[in-house]
């Protein structure tokens, strides 16, 4: 006879495969069509609200691996916030305004030349809208929740407006100008470029040693040396410095009188091959101010100058020194009254105040100056050196320093402010403070201007002598403006309309055409805070680590100079994705993982529980074999739900539930467990230690539930009858911690724990989001665990003893073992305070246990004698005539069974 029927076996539609690529959309739909995200802001809106403030991504072709990783670290705080009860606002955002975008619409062949400025900013506008659409539907596929309908974009004109409103309130301040002094300049982009905006890569550079010749009484026959990888600066050169106190040498050799640093003339003399070297006199650099050189290519003279900023560790002591290509040789002939001459134009071409070399690239103008020194005899060394050196980030080309006209905002003037701001934040990522504040320190005016097209207008307008008006009254008319018409009427509509009713102004106004730098815009995306009537500063900024070069420090530049305060409570920085060896990804290395092509294949939640898996605060890897792993961490989590869910199809919580205390003591222990787990998990949660919940997740299901408990308990639940008390008492159990569970890993694989959530036979919301984060506690019952760590020891040894009497073919499932265990009495009290004497069998999952007190403890399994019951399988003295034991005769006939 078949006694299949007649056990209780697992029973939900909850799949075990999951086919996440076909399944998570229509999940995303069934979210949508319930409004999930507004219905957790109605449930929450009148609690303490958490902002977690959008870095906008740049809206420009698909997400990349790196726009998943921190959309999906910023979607694990905001679920996890929102279950904790907390109002949980998200309005992602976009950074639609520069270069990448020009470049693309000019690949699609608009001829920018052909058009007016409003005409191609209108086709630029289109472009970055259509991207922010692409990327919008690929975050939402992530399975992350916000006000998508509602984003903020850089191009809004609201943003805009105040946008120029916070650069009205710096001018206010006194803390926008415009100068001539030497910034980052990209000649691949023609425009100048802020320090978050420069990347460092190794460069082959030209490393030329010159000699000088001095044209002063003091110093006869003598020449400086100097040092430069720059050659194509050389034209531009202006002075020569040297440090006030350091020890510098005037040596002879050959006939000629050099001077150079003293710490250096040893290396000097091997490098440049001097000999029969003789030390004339030594001296502090002081000696040598306004000691008059001849340049060495044109018929000019200039002094020696001091400089604090001239070392002696490389070079030759004395420094080559360019005003208009360098912020240390801008400082220093600023000191000294000296000209700004930079002969590079915007496209990297030298100019006409470059003589002879007019018209050349400047690197290729390196090797005609190279050329011409070699041939004065003043050149003494050329090499081929490799260093780091800095490259515009958008096109990964050599950028130089060239004095150019440009809008600065001063951060000398709020320095200290912003140094005091900083320490009020609190940092997650423990370097954090130290690297911000450092990086402030140093940081020299920002740059606020760009030659493009496609951005913000600078609001400035010029008076016929060409002298910039800074009005703030007048330039938040134009904000004004900029949000009832948008900002493209700077370039439509004449300087009168611009400006307030009834301005006075002498002659024929011009406009700025400049438009603000990127960082600008995103630096001021706090204003969508206050606009959206949300509290101010939000609490978190969650970024990559390059942004502390980036939006966390125009941010708080901005915020400071307006506010007078940091527009963060908190800041946690992650690193960048590298491939499976640790390489940065690339098509060229074959290298790159689409986490589109991850979400279609595997599906979002196995890319989240990567996410999740990684020590984010470092640069982390992700591989095809890495997601196998995580693939197979997955599948684990999804057959436990999927068996929990089984096992509970029967049951009602309403009128088949048994409280905590009532359950017995291994029941009560596994529950335990998960209240340590949950009180656990919701602090790695607070502190944003999403690996820690993983961590401590998965051992749990593994090891406490598949492998132990949810393996022994089987007989009850399958065998007993439906309604037998331990049963009920085990679903009880099962039910608590499944819905835990659930709830614990939401934030990281919400489309299964959703779908889960749906086959669960009772609930009491629509969707496992509105559930509540269980918070966990300390242990109830502490003497149950003490007691529990014995029954381990034993349970552990008896498992090896049963998998080697597997492995020597004594026997085939554990059920046909009998096991005689010897028990020291602290281990039988132990049992006895667990209750697990006369049930011990069960637990271990054999037939038959023989407990003996003894003074040592040891294991023997033997095969079990007696007879095999057909329904339960395990073996016992007696059957009846149908082939069952006591129990399953029982259960049977109690029940009407049809067979």
């Amino acid at each position: 006879m078949d006694f299949k029927d007649t056990l209780l076996m697992p029973k939900t539609d909850f799949e075990m495969r999951g086919n996440l690529g076909v399944r998570e959309p229509l999940i995303q739909a069934k979210w949508a069509e319930m409004d999930l995200y507004k219905k957790v802001l109605e449930m929450n809106k009148d609690n303490e609200p958490f902002v977690l403030h959008d870095g906008p991504p740049y809206a420009n072709n698909n997400i990349h691996i790196g726009h998943a990783f921190q959309k999906t670290l910023k979607d694990f705080v905001l679920r996890y916030q929102t279950m904790s009860g907390k109002y949980v606002p998200y309005i992602p955002g976009w950074d639609t305004h520069g270069l990448p975008i020009e470049n693309e619409v000019t690949k699609k062949g608009v001829n920018r030349k052909e058009l007016s400025r409003s005409e191609f900013r209108k086709i630029c506008r289109e472009y970055a809208l259509s991207q922010v659409e692409v990327q919008k539907a690929q975050f939402k596929r992530l399975g992350i929740l916000g006000d998508w309908d509602h984003p903020y974009l850089t191009l809004d004109k609201t943003f805009v407006a105040d946008q120029i409103r916070v650069f009205g309130q710096m001018v206010e301040n006194r803390l926008i100008y415009k100068g001539l002094k030497p910034i980052y300049w990209s000649p691949s982009s023609e425009s100048a470029l802020a320090e978050a905006e420069i990347e460092y890569h190794d460069k082959q550079s030209k490393s030329i040693y010159v000699a000088f010749d001095v044209v002063d009484e003091k110093f006869p026959n003598t020449k400086l040396l100097i040092w430069t990888t720059t050659p194509w600066t050389l034209p531009a050169n202006l002075a020569v410095s040297a440090h006030p106190n350091l020890t510098y040498v005037l040596f002879e050799s050959n006939g000629t009188n050099y001077i150079c640093a003293k710490d250096l003339l040893e290396k000097l003399t091997s490098l440049l091959k001097f000999e029969n070297v003789n030390i004339i006199k030594e001296f502090k650099g002081e000696a040598l101010e306004y000691v008059q050189y001849k340049h060495p290519l044109f018929d000019r003279v200039s002094p020696v100058i001091l400089g604090e900023h001239v070392t002696n560790e490389d070079g030759t002591g004395l420094v080559h020194t360019a005003p208009g290509h360098g912020v240390d040789d801008y400082m220093v002939g600023k000191k000294y009254k000296l000209d700004l001459l930079s002969p590079v134009d915007a496209q990297g071409h030298m100019t006409a105040e470059a003589f002879q070399y007019e018209g050349l690239f400047y690197e290729k103008a390196n090797d005609a100056i190279i050329a011409d020194l070699e041939a004065k005899g003043a050149l003494l060394n050329l090499t081929v050196i490799t260093h780091s050196y800095p490259h515009d980030w958008r096109t990964k080309k050599p950028v130089i320093f060239r004095a150019t006209p440009q809008w600065f905002a001063s951060v000398e003037m709020i320095r200290e402010e912003l140094l005091e701001s900083v320490k009020t934040v609190k940092w997650n990522t423990v370097w954090g403070e130290v690297r911000l504040s450092n990086m402030l320190r140093d940081r020299e005016d920002w740059v606020i201007s760009r030659q493009r097209a496609w951005g913000v207008p600078i609001p400035a307008f010029y008076k016929e002598d060409g002298t910039p008006i800074l009005d703030s009254n007048v330039i938040n008319h134009v904000a004004d403006i900029f949000e009832k018409h948008g900002s493209d009427v700077w370039y439509e509509w004449e300087p009168k309309d611009l400006l307030p009713e009834g301005y006075e102004f002498e002659g024929k106004l011009t406009k700025e055409l400049d438009i603000m730098d990127v960082w600008f815009d995103s630096g001021t995306s706090y204003r969508v805070l206050e606009r959206r009537g949300l509290p101010f500063p939000a609490d978190l900024y969650l970024e990559g680590s390059d942004q502390y070069r980036g939006w966390f420090n125009s941010s708080l530049t901005t915020s400071i100079a307006t506010k007078k305060i940091a527009p963060y409570k908190e800041i946690v920085s992650h690193g960048f994705v590298l491939d499976g060896q640790g390489r940065k990804m690339s098509k060229s290395l074959g290298n790159v993982i689409d986490p589109l092509a991850v979400m279609k294949e595997q599906g979002a939640d196995v890319l989240r529980l990567w996410v999740a898996s990684v020590d984010y605060e470092a640069d982390v890897r992700i591989s095809n074999d890495l997601m196998k792993q995580v693939s197979e961490s997955y599948r684990k989590i999804r057959n436990t739900f999927r068996f929990m869910l089984g096992v509970v199809n029967d049951f009602n919580p309403e009128t088949d539930y048994v409280g905590w205390s009532m359950r017995g003591q291994l029941n009560r222990i596994v529950t335990d467990k998960y209240y340590e787990l949950a009180s656990k998990t919701n602090e790695a949660y607070k502190n944003y230690n999403f690996a820690e919940v993983t961590r401590l997740v998965m051992p749990f299901i593994i090891n406490e539930l598949s492998a132990f408990y949810l393996d022994y308990t089987k007989d009850t639940l399958y065998c007993d009858d439906q309604n037998d008390f331990e049963r009920r008492a085990i679903q009880s159990t099962i039910y608590d911690i499944l819905l835990g569970l659930l709830a614990i890993l939401t934030p990281i694989i919400p489309h299964t724990t959703s779908e889960a959530y749906s086959h669960l036979p009772y609930k009491a919301e629509e969707d496992i989001y509105l559930e509540r984060m269980p918070v966990g506690g300390r242990m109830k019952e502490p003497k149950l665990q003490e007691n529990y760590v014995h029954f381990v020891t034993l349970r552990d040894e008896v498992l090896k003893h049963l998998e080697l009497a597997r492995a020597s073919k004594l026997i085939g499932k554990s059920l046909e073992a009998k096991v005689t265990i010897n028990v020291t009495k602290e281990m039988m009290d132990a049992l006895t305070y667990l209750q697990l004497t006369e049930n011990l069998n069960k637990v271990l999952i054999v037939s038959k246990v023989n407990l003996i007190l003894s003074n040592e403890f040891s294991v023997l399994v033997e095969k079990a004698d007696g007879v095999l019951c057909e329904r339960c399988w395990n073996i016992v003295d007696e059957v009846n005539g149908d082939k069952l034991c006591h129990r399953c005769e029982h259960v049977i006939g109690g029940r009407r069974w049809i067979f």
